[in-house]
């Protein structure tokens, strides 16, 4: 097998001596070239490239969930294929590893490679469903091109969370959960809460007005505090379409309620009430905002947005797992 191994070098929970082992490991089971990314979309280039060849069957990101994403944007660059081009491989090394973990990997970077090497000499796959983003037509957002994403996005005040987030990384502060705790309390004093903004609309039904917050899932969970699974939206899955929750209320009780619900949420369970928005395995549905509001995906802040189109793509990747 020919494979290419993509190393994010910032990894939150790997060590330069870490890599260099599993690399070491790799390249014991197969012919592997490994390039450490230089700068932001690095990742999504070299996966671009092994996409448009013929040379590589596997693309392994070590990283965490950005880096994962940004290679799974470079092999779709093109569109889904999943009968052709390389297969994706996860080694988990940022703080989170949603998308890994979701796959039901082990979070350890050494105890996932063992893992990964099992499932290639099982030749052990699936076949994922992924989410993907786009400027909506007729808008002024229309012309932004589409992107896709592994296990979530959100538009609003869990986008804020990762904007708020995102800055305290570059100014030097290490990414852990006790950062994303208190920028969620940052970015809940600071928002305007009175008046939902977002305008969620389907083809064919009623318009859900004045949301406040809405998360979108493609699996589930949709995070993790620590080792405690937090389910958004428990029914999202890699085999259906996509989840969201919306929230038409964040005032001081309603959020106590709902982050209590997330906190304690389960495969069978998450956040409901009056103030709650829950909707199962969607095809296609826009979010509008009447302002401009911050917009993530698979955790990483890509700007302000008036309107978003998202759609759920059935069986668009292979993953060795």
């Amino acid at each position: 097998m020919r494979a290419l191994l993509v190393v994010n070098p910032a990894a939150t929970t790997t060590s330069a001596r870490t890599r260099d082992v599993l690399i070491h490991a790799l390249a014991s089971e197969m012919k592997l070239e490994a390039v450490t990314t230089e700068y932001r979309g690095h990742a999504r280039d070299l996966a671009r490239q092994a996409a448009e060849g013929d040379e590589i069957d596997l693309v392994v990101a070590l990283g965490g969930d950005g880096t994962v994403n940004e290679v799974v944007n470079g092999l779709m660059d093109h569109g889904p294929d999943p009968e052709r081009g390389p297969r994706l491989a996860v080694v988990p090394g940022g703080s989170t590893n949603v998308f890994a973990r979701a796959l039901g990997l082990p979070n350890d970077a050494v105890e996932a490679t063992g893992a990964l090497l099992d499932a290639i000499e099982r030749g052990s796959e699936r076949t994922v469903g992924l989410g993907m983003a786009k400027g909506t037509p007729g808008t002024a957002d229309e012309a932004i091109p589409g992107r896709w994403f592994t296990f979530c996005a959100g538009l609003g005040f869990d986008a804020g969370v990762v904007g708020r987030v995102e800055q305290q990384r570059e100014s030097g502060k290490r990414s852990t959960h006790a950062l994303y705790v208190r920028q969620v309390v940052r970015q809940f004093l600071g928002e305007q809460r009175r008046h939902g903004s977002i305008t969620l609309e389907q083809p064919g039904r009623e318009p859900i007005e004045d949301l406040l917050l809405s998360i979108v899932c493609n699996t589930a969970p949709w995070s993790y505090l620590g080792n405690r699974p937090l389910y958004a939206a428990p029914r999202a899955s890699f085999d259906t379409g996509l989840d969201v929750l919306g929230l038409t209320r964040l005032t001081t009780p309603a959020v106590t309620r709902y982050a209590t619900q997330l906190l304690t949420s389960s495969p069978e369970r998450g956040p409901q009430g009056k103030h709650a928005v829950s909707l199962h395995d969607l095809s296609e549905f826009t979010l509008h905002s009447k302002v401009p509001l911050p917009l993530q995906m698979d955790g990483d802040h890509l700007g302000l947005r008036t309107s978003v189109t998202f759609l759920g793509v059935d069986r668009a990747l292979r993953v060795i797992v």
